[in-house]
């Protein structure tokens, strides 16, 4: 076997195996030893594949982007209006953030483990293109009922509301799903995500 393709399998492989440590264990049960043990490979031969544990976890963590983009992809999107929004176009782009918004906290409540290590892994250098680009292109899910309810805004402001609004839902499901904070039950905060991400598409499509 060539020495590439001796490379690319054990980069599966670790991958792999740290995707299943994360899912089940968390981020902070990720261990380089454990993992070298786990695919049968020397400690030394994990950075032949990665440079680091960072460009690892995050090879991981685009996976787990990968798995929430297809929850997400199954919510219908409200279609653009070719002219002027009307209320009932407004009001459907307005459902359409709250349905991404109830669809990221299923996701959350689903792969509590894999949702968490996107957010508690810290980089000791810059996020790589790579990374970023998919980051940015799952914002774009929100953009789309935001060109409904605010068609005045340019590409750039709007890439900035989108994340404020993820930002938000965000939170709210952090705190709802915090452990060493009162838990809600998942039909709880439900309701409280409907309410607070409908008032503020509402809230948008009046401004």
């Amino acid at each position: 076997m060539r020495t590439d393709d001796r490379r690319e399998r054990l980069r599966t492989a670790l991958i792999d195996a740290a995707e299943a440590t994360i899912a089940a264990d968390g981020l902070s049960a990720l261990k380089a030893r454990d993992l070298a043990r786990d695919v049968g490979c020397a400690l030394g031969a994990i950075y032949t594949a990665f440079p680091d544990l960072d460009a690892l976890i995050l090879t991981v963590n685009l996976r787990t982007l990968a798995l929430f983009e297809r929850a997400i992809t199954a919510v219908p999107l409200a279609p653009e209006p070719e002219g002027a929004a009307t209320p009932a176009e407004r009001d459907a782009a307005v459902e359409t953030l709250v349905r991404l918004a109830v669809a990221y906290l299923h996701f959350a409540a689903g792969n509590p483990a894999r949702w968490r290590a996107l957010f508690q892994h810290r980089v000791t250098h810059a996020l790589p293109d790579w990374y970023l680009v998919e980051q940015v292109r799952l914002f774009q899910y929100i953009e789309v009922p935001l060109r409904v309810l605010r068609p005045d805004l340019g590409g750039r402001e709007r890439a900035l509301l989108a994340r404020s609004l993820f930002s938000a839902t965000h939170g709210l499901v952090s705190l709802g799903l915090d452990e060493k904070l009162m838990v809600l039950s998942e039909p709880v905060l439900r309701g409280q995500i409907e309410i607070v991400v409908g008032a503020l598409g509402r809230g948008l499509a009046e401004g």
